[in-house]
């Protein structure tokens, strides 16, 4: 299960290496850093407009966690969207955090024996008979999967949309949309206190994406398309917005 605890795990010494690379950037020292999260709370310098391009620029994102670095790039992302929800930015880079992990994305849980690669074993199963926990688990994977793969490999989607007749963006939004929206009336969602939180994502799930998408393109993968596959990509998301 994906829960938003990576902001609420970091500790000061996690986050020296930002600090540094802040000081390095500004002309207030790393103490003056230190206190102001001491005295303001870490969140004013994860939160800070400087802090992203400390981790980017030069030697910051090998020398933060890979958490932080996570945490910081959706966390900036999603602010740029209008998104200023610290439990979404959480969230997200904890679901990152747990679907590198190998085959994690095709699991509704680590351990789990069974593999879904497609979303249409997820709703097939979501039909049938199991468990309460199993259901529960099966409709959150289903908003997970879905904006994991329609956030991070948008061109990955659209591509099988041109070459084989695949399902297109719009499909995972509404999938994705649904998964959050029915995982939220489960008593489990309750139970870890994840029933607002899944809302949110069934509401503003298009938002959410484009956001991913855009962290995509900056930080993981680059160079993968031509800015005139992005330009179209751009063409689609205008449409579905409109």
């Amino acid at each position: 299960m994906i829960l938003p605890i990576v902001r609420t795990s970091f500790v000061m010494n996690e986050i020296r290496p930002l600090l540094g690379a802040l000081a390095a950037r500004s002309r207030h020292s790393r103490q003056r850093w230190e206190e102001k999260a001491a005295e303001e709370g870490i969140d004013s310098v994860l939160d800070h407009p400087e802090s992203l391009a400390a981790i980017m620029e030069g030697d910051g994102v090998t020398a933060v966690s890979p958490k932080l670095a996570f945490y910081v790039m959706v966390r900036h992302t999603l602010l740029e969207s209008g998104l200023d929800n610290h439990d979404i930015a959480d969230y997200v880079a904890a679901l990152l955090m747990e679907f590198a992990v190998a085959g994690r994305a095709y699991r509704i849980a680590r351990h789990d024996d069974k593999m879904y690669h497609y979303v249409v074993d997820l709703v097939s199963e979501l039909e049938g008979e199991s468990s309460e926990r199993r259901q529960f688990l099966l409709r959150a994977h289903l908003g997970n999967y879905s904006l994991w793969l329609s956030g991070l490999f948008p061109d990955y989607v659209i591509a099988r949309v041109h070459r084989r007749g695949a399902p297109g963006i719009s499909y995972y939004e509404d999938m994705g949309a649904a998964g959050f929206r029915m995982a939220s009336q489960c008593d489990l969602a309750g139970h870890f206190d994840l029933s607002a939180l899944y809302q949110e994502f069934a509401s503003g799930f298009p938002l959410v994406r484009r956001a991913l998408n855009r962290v995509s393109d900056r930080f993981f993968f680059p160079a993968a398309t031509t800015p005139i596959d992005r330009l179209l990509r751009q063409v689609i998301d205008d449409s579905l917005s409109n």
